[in-house]
């Protein structure tokens, strides 16, 4: 054997070498990123093991017809997340109230010749949630949430904010169902 020929062996050896380290190597790699991630409810229950009962929200504010969407999106939002199933006739392991507290626009850019009138809003909605365990009427959730959006004024602020309160009721319920998914027993 000429010292040519075993160079290249030796060659195609450490590739084959390298390869097969790669064809392992692989799969270790792109399953150990998932290795903290958990499937499913986070706090120890099997998903829709426990029912919620979501009452109505009162509201508190002087904005009108607030507690129609709100209510519904934290319903919708519970059914997508399915930690818990939505309880519908009053019988859920868990009843949650919330109470809307403030409905806050503040503006946050303003048009160029006039630093008085606002061109962009933020919309807040605050709520205070309470989650009680039915059968112990043990206080599991008393928190205080908000949803946000931005509102673009256009020439009519009334219609913008009527098309902006579902948005911001749905990060309201984004943030209650989160709250209410981690929560304890």
């Amino acid at each position: 054997m000429h010292a040519s020929e075993s160079i290249r062996l030796t060659n195609e050896l450490a590739k084959t070498k390298m390869r097969f380290g790669a064809i392992i190597l692989l799969p270790l790699l792109l399953f150990a990123g998932c290795a903290g991630y958990q499937l499913g409810p986070t706090n120890g229950l099997s998903a829709g093991e426990k029912s919620v009962q979501v009452n109505s929200f009162v509201n508190e504010t002087l904005e009108p017809r607030l507690s129609e969407p709100i209510t519904l999106e934290v319903r919708k939002r519970l059914q997508q997340d399915g930690t818990y199933k939505l309880a519908t006739h009053g019988d859920g392991d868990l009843i949650l109230n919330g109470v809307i507290v403030s409905y806050d626009r503040s503006g946050i850019s303003y048009q160029p010749k006039d630093v008085l009138t606002p061109q962009d809003y933020n919309l807040t909605i605050t709520a205070r949630i309470v989650a009680i365990d039915r059968t112990t009427g043990k206080t599991n959730i008393s928190q205080v949430v908000k949803g946000r959006t931005t509102v673009r004024v256009g020439n009519d602020l009334t219609s913008a904010e009527r098309q902006a309160i579902p948005l911001a009721a749905a990060d309201l319920a984004r943030n209650a169902v989160a709250a209410i998914a981690d929560g304890t027993w």
